[in-house]
């Protein structure tokens, strides 16, 4: 068996490939850094691990030394054609030809006995779908150390107040805790892409999930609130939230707006207040009123 290349150009100019602009390609040249972003994942023995992106295997090398096993999906039918040809994978890495996006996180964990943890370098292309993948399925997921543009990861990790702040920062702060482990440059990849690069690690399994937020009804309600009110976030949230059908309907219109403000006010809240000043326990609270307001109309 070789070793994947530490050449990407050499490596696909050989296997007459190239770069995908559609995939988002960019991918890890150096040896240490693929072994810092493995250190930060915190991969012990025993693990089987979801690899995203397997490339040319820079990343999946030193995983696999880490893990019992490796399970890496790819996109890429050239790139997967080039893995089996060569046979340059390590024996206990599974090379999976599949979208991860359309892959079943149940089907995954069955076949991995435990919660996931997974580690990429994702293609920034689909930074935001995977993201709320990863969302939609917190409960099945112990940690993602993940490589993102810079920009999505400070949204990510924005504060309120900030023009970062947004819907997938308070989405993903209610299911893992989110920490940035390395800054990566452009020189770290071929072909160098035109922004600086962030690796964070998400913590699900070590996330309290809100008591709030322990009904998938709850959670439902939570991301309309959230979603409702950032899709006008210069708006106020009794502007924003009393145009939507949160409560039982009331044929007047006034009306339902006043009892959406009453619900926003028992949540200690004020309504003139915008959505990118309330933090996650400002949505909580307003999740639970609205919660038992519904309850108490039906």
């Amino acid at each position: 068996m070789s070793k994947p290349s530490s050449r990407p150009r050499a490596t696909l100019l050989r296997n007459k490939l190239a770069p995908h602009k559609k995939f988002g390609q960019n991918f890890l040249v150096h040896r240490q850094t693929a072994e810092a972003i493995v250190r930060a994942a915190g991969i012990e023995k025993e693990d089987i691990v979801i690899e995203v992106g397997v490339g040319l295997g820079a990343l999946t090398a030193p995983l696999a030394q880490a893990a019992r096993q490796v399970l890496g999906y790819e996109i890429d039918s050239g790139i997967v054609r080039l893995h089996k040809e060569e046979g340059n994978l390590p024996a206990n890495v599974t090379l999976i030809h599949q979208d991860i996006l359309k892959a079943d996180f149940r089907e995954i964990v069955a076949r991995c006995g435990d919660r996931l943890k997974i580690v990429a370098n994702l293609p920034y292309s689909i930074s935001n779908p995977f993201i709320f993948t990863l969302i939609d399925n917190a409960a099945l997921l112990d940690s993602v150390t993940v490589m993102l543009q810079k920009e999505v990861a400070e949204r990510l990790a924005a504060q309120p107040g900030s023009k970062e702040y947004g819907v997938p920062t308070l989405l993903l702060s209610s299911c893992a805790t989110v920490k940035t482990v390395l800054h990566l440059s452009p020189a770290e990849f071929y072909p160098k892409p035109k922004v600086d690069s962030v690796v964070i690690r998400l913590d699900f399994r070590n996330r309290h999930v809100p008591h709030s937020l322990a009904t998938e009804e709850n959670f439902t309600l939570f991301r309309l609130l959230v979603r409702s009110s950032f899709n006008q976030r210069r708006k106020t949230i009794l502007n924003t939230l009393g145009q939507i059908d949160i409560l039982p309907p009331i044929n007047d219109r006034a009306e339902q707006k006043s009892a959406v403000a009453a619900a926003i006010i028992r949540a200690g809240l004020q309504p003139d207040r915008r959505p990118e000043t309330l933090s996650l326990e400002d949505f909580l609270r307003l999740t639970e009123e609205f919660a038992q307001a519904r309850s108490i109309a039906t």
